[in-house]
């Protein structure tokens, strides 16, 4: 697996929807634990899946990326 560098630091929403994200919680179930509507998570997926540089293909699982490199940088 790449080595995947964090390009900014992260908001304090972004981070709790990484911990829930690495909780295994699907988008929806973040929205209802953090008031905020599915399509505000799945940005904020997005939003930091490029903070990480990650990219969405037909090859990779973003949400299991994201979640090895948000534990591997903020634990």
């Amino acid at each position: 697996m790449d080595v995947n560098i964090l390009l900014r630091e992260l908001t304090p929403f972004e981070q709790l929807v990484c911990e829930h994200l690495c909780d295994g919680l699907t988008n929806s179930a973040i929205a209802k634990a953090t008031a905020h509507t599915e399509k505000v998570v799945e940005n904020t997926v997005s939003r930091v899946a490029h903070a990480f540089s990650i990219k969405s293909n037909g090859d990779v699982n973003v949400r299991v990326l994201l979640a090895l490199a948000y534990r591997s940088h903020l634990g």
